[in-house]
C-alpha cells in the first residue's frame, strides 16, 4: 500500500519546503529513538519520518511521489537505498532538502556548527549570588552595603592566561569539541562531544602556571560595595555585570546577583510603595479629637484626630511613603485608628461614664433594639 507522506509528517499537500521542515523536525525530536526509550514504537515511527522528509523536502523527489506515490521510491524502482530509502546522510550536510545539521543541533546538544563557532581557549566565567538583608528604612532611602563573597579571580602570576606556550588544540582544532560518527539501523549519526585532549578549551599550553594549574584564575576573597537603591523590594536582585567568576584563561568575567531580603518592622506593614500604621486612641481623644504623634520612616510627626472619630478610620499621611524605584515621587503612610475600650474602671470612673452616658440619652446596657437588628 503507497505511503501518504503528507499525513505521515501532518502537513497538507500545497505546504511549503519550511512548513515540513518545521514538522520533521517536531516529529523527529517526539519520535527519535534515543529520546524515547520507554516507547516500543518509536523506532518504526521515526523511521516513517524521516522517509517522509526525505521525498517531500527535495523538489524533484516530491514531484514524483506527487506523480507516482511512494511506489516509486521502493526497491527495483529506482529509490534510493534498500528498502526505498536513504538514511545516509542524516548525520550531518544536506539530505532530502534539509540541513539536518540544523535540526539536530536543537535536540542534541549541539553539532559541528556549535563546535565550529567556539572561540576556543576562553571560557566565561560563572554567575554568582550574594544575599543582603536591609531594615524597612534601608530598602526605603537605599543605602551602600558590602558583602563579602569567595570568588574566582584573574591569577596574577599568568595574567589568566594559564601559562606560557599556548597553542591550538590539535585534536579538535580549536574548536573543544570533537565529531564521531555512529552508525544506527537508521544510518550513520554524528555526534559532538568535549574533546579529550585540551578538556574543551581548544588550546593547550606547553608550561602550565603553577598557581593556577592553568585555569588562569584563583580562589580568593573579595569585598565588593552594593549600592542599594531606594524604593527596592523583598526578594528582588541587583546584577552586578563582571563581579562573578573570572573567566577560564582569560575569559569574560561571570555577573553577580545581589538578592534583597527586607527584615519584618515593628511598626509598620509595607504595600507598595504605601506603608500601613496601626495605632490605639482612647475613647475620650475619638470623641474630643485629638492631635497625637505617630511614627513615619522619616521621623516623628503630628496627626489631627478630628472629633467623633469612628474605630478602623484610615488617616492617609501624604507623601510619607516610600520613594518609586527608580522612578520621582514616593508613597503614601496610612495610620489605622483603633479606639482603645478601658478594661478595668474604678468607682469614680463609672460614676462619671454613666452620668455621660445619661448626658447623651443613652442606656448604660444595649438597647433591645440593638440585639433586634442583629438577629433579623
Amino acid at each position: 500500500m503507497s505511503e501518504d507522506y503528507y499525513k505521515t509528517l501532518g502537513v497538507g499537500k500545497d505546504a511549503s519546503k519550511e512548513e515540513i521542515k518545521k514538522a520533521y523536525k517536531k516529529l523527529a525530536k517526539k519520535y527519535h529513538p534515543d529520546l524515547n526509550k520507554d516507547s516500543p514504537d518509536s523506532e518504526s515511527k521515526f523511521k516513517e519520518v524521516n522517509e517522509a522528509a526525505s521525498i517531500l523536502g527535495d523538489e524533484q523527489k516530491r514531484a514524483q511521489y506527487d506523480r507516482y506515490g511512494s511506489d516509486a521510491f521502493k526497491g527495483g524502482n529506482g529509490g534510493p537505498g534498500a528498502g526505498g530509502f536513504d538514511f545516509s546522510g542524516m548525520g550531518g550536510g544536506s539530505a532530502g532538502g534539509f540541513d539536518f545539521d540544523d535540526i539536530f543541533d536543537t535536540f542534541f546538544g549541539g553539532g559541528g556548527r556549535r563546535s565550529r563557532s567556539n572561540s576556543g581557549g576562553v571560557r566565561r566565567g560563572s554567575d554568582l549570588r550574594a544575599d543582603i538583608s536591609l531594615t524597612l528604612e534601608e530598602a526605603a532611602f537605599g543605602i551602600k552595603k558590602r558583602v563579602r563573597l569567595n570568588k574566582k579571580q584573574k591569577c596574577s602570576k599568568c595574567d589568566g592566561h594559564g601559562g606560557t606556550g599556548v597553542e591550538t588544540c590539535t585534536t579538535c582544532h580549536g574548536g573543544g569539541r570533537v565529531t564521531q560518527a555512529k552508525r544506527t539501523p537508521f544510518g550513520v549519526f554524528q555526534t559532538t562531544a568535549t574533546c579529550p585532549g585540551c578538556q574543551g578549551s581548544g588550546q593547550t599550553i606547553s608550561d602550565i602556571c603553577e598557581q593556577c594549574e592553568g585555569s588562569g584564575t584563583r580562589d580568593e576573597e573579595k569585598k565588593i560595595d552594593v549600592d542599594i537603591p531606594e524604593g527596592i523590594e523583598d526578594s528582588q536582585r541587583i546584577r552586578l555585570t563582571g563581579e562573578g567568576d573570572a573567566g577560564y584563561r582569560g575569559g569574560p568575567n561571570g555577573d553577580l546577583y545581589v538578592v534583597v531580603s527586607v527584615k519584618h518592622h515593628k511598626f509598620f506593614e509595607r504595600d507598595g510603595n504605601d506603608v500601613v500604621l496601626e495605632t490605639p486612641i482612647s475613647f475620650i481623644q475619638a470623641a474630643l479629637g485629638d492631635t497625637i504623634e505617630v511614627p513615619t520612616l522619616q521621623g516623628k510627626v503630628t496627626l489631627k484626630i478630628p472629633t467623633g472619630t469612628q474605630t478602623n478610620t484610615v488617616f492617609k499621611m501624604k507623601g510619607k511613603g516610600i520613594p518609586y524605584l527608580h522612578a520621582y515621587g514616593q508613597g503614601d503612610q496610612l495610620v489605622h485608628v483603633v479606639i482603645q475600650t478601658p478594661e478595668k474602671l474604678n468607682s469614680k470612673q463609672k460614676k462619671a461614664f454613666n452620668a455621660l452616658a445619661k448626658e447623651l440619652g443613652e442606656e448604660v446596657h444595649p438597647q433591645k433594639s440593638f440585639f433586634k437588628k442583629l438577629f433579623e
